[in-house]
């Protein structure tokens, strides 16, 4: 009972409770494991320091004073370690490959889609199911229902393990068996995230320059947040479909938008605001109109950023 056969491989019910090894126990590794604990699981944690996991034994986690240990009794293990080369090293050995064989390894490392299909072929080549995952939070968002953890890899995988998933958080998103996606999806949104805060910053330092109240900035940015979500919308689409000549739907040509590129540039210049930003975007919009798109629509400067 609880055992049934997918593929050819022996997997556990998917309503039951499961034995999770957590390796990494710092802030985002200490929240996955009491996630976990939460929702009833069996969890053991290790760390490469014993005495940081050892809090979480006042919890009900158990502390594995090894690795092979932890990984041992575990149904699935989940790598949160600093990044892939860490994993890498820490799995490597014959014997902590020997015990991952037939079990289910969720990564959750920071890495590169590359690093994603590297990990996947070393899988493969020990005989071990696998997941990569991105988390898209930070450790308080973890087991919370607005938690966004993406994962690519087998489907099969993924929907057998979906229960356990849920436990991190409410919006566990499937990607896709490309198993680089959740890291390509996750380094797309994180150049948005890091743009979009350059620009927060940059924007504070204008403002301080010129004696503007940031509360008043802050309220008046959250005033204006609809206006760039369409914009950026838009710009995805018309990436997508290939649409860059203007039209009656364009919000803003790449000339108008370089144009309001050289005035924050100028006002850098004038009150000694670090320029870097606002010489990156001068050198695309420059790009975009020395190629013939400034009367395009804005999203033409797509088009100069690859080669």
């Amino acid at each position: 009972m609880g055992r049934r056969t997918l593929n050819g491989r022996c997997r556990r019910n998917s309503h039951m409770k499961r034995r999770i090894t957590v390796i990494g126990t710092g802030r985002m590794g200490a929240a996955l494991a009491l996630a976990f604990l939460a929702r009833g699981h069996a969890v053991t944690v290790w760390n490469r320091t014993v005495s940081k996991a050892k809090p979480l034994e006042a919890q009900g986690v158990r502390v594995a004073s090894s690795l092979d240990d932890a990984i041992a009794g575990a149904d699935i293990v989940v790598g949160n370690v600093s990044d892939y080369a860490t994993t890498t090293a820490l799995l490597a050995p014959s014997a902590m490959t020997e015990a991952l064989r037939g079990k289910l390894f969720v990564q959750l490392a920071t890495g590169t889609p590359r690093h994603a299909k590297d990990a996947a072929a070393w899988a493969r080549a020990h005989g071990i199911l696998y997941l990569d995952g991105a988390i898209m939070a930070t450790p308080n968002f973890i087991g919370q229902s607005g938690c966004t953890i993406l994962y690519s890899g087998e489907k099969e995988l993924f929907d057998a393990n979906a229960p356990v998933f849920a436990a991190l958080g409410g919006n566990a998103v499937y990607l896709g068996v490309d198993i680089g996606h959740a890291n390509a999806l996750d380094a797309a949104i994180l150049t948005v995230l890091w743009g979009s805060l350059f620009g927060t910053w940059h924007a504070a330092a204008i403002c301080e320059a010129e004696g503007f109240p940031l509360d008043a900035f802050a309220s008046t940015l959250g005033a204006t947040l609809p206006v760039l979500e369409g914009a950026m919308k838009d710009s995805v689409e018309r990436i997508a479909k290939r649409r860059f000549a203007a039209d009656e739907t364009t919000m803003s040509s790449v000339e108008t938008c370089h144009a309001s590129v050289r005035l924050i540039h100028a006002i850098g210049q004038e009150h000694g605001i670090h320029l870097g930003l606002s010489e990156a975007l001068e050198v695309i919009f420059a790009r975009a109109s020395d190629g013939g798109r400034g009367t395009h629509d804005m999203a033409a400067v797509y088009q100069g950023m690859k080669g």
